[in-house]
């Protein structure tokens, strides 16, 4: 049977944990931010509102049948 012991982390780890509340704050939001900033994903943009003014067109035109 496998007992887990709880020791030291690693020092990278306690590193970050010991890192001062106002660092990591500006850390996290340089990050969001850059990745807010520099997504090219836009889906808002590709978002269609309805019928163009082509369709509009060929509803309105008299058809010759």
């Amino acid at each position: 049977m496998a007992t887990i012991a709880s020791g030291p982390s690693s020092a990278r780890a306690d590193k970050s944990s010991a890192q001062p509340g106002l660092l990591r704050e500006i850390r996290e939001f340089w990050q969001t931010f850059f990745v807010a900033a520099f997504n090219p994903y836009h889906p808002e943009q590709h978002y269609m509102r309805g019928p163009g003014p082509a369709c509009r067109a060929k509803e309105t035109s008299p058809t010759s049948h």
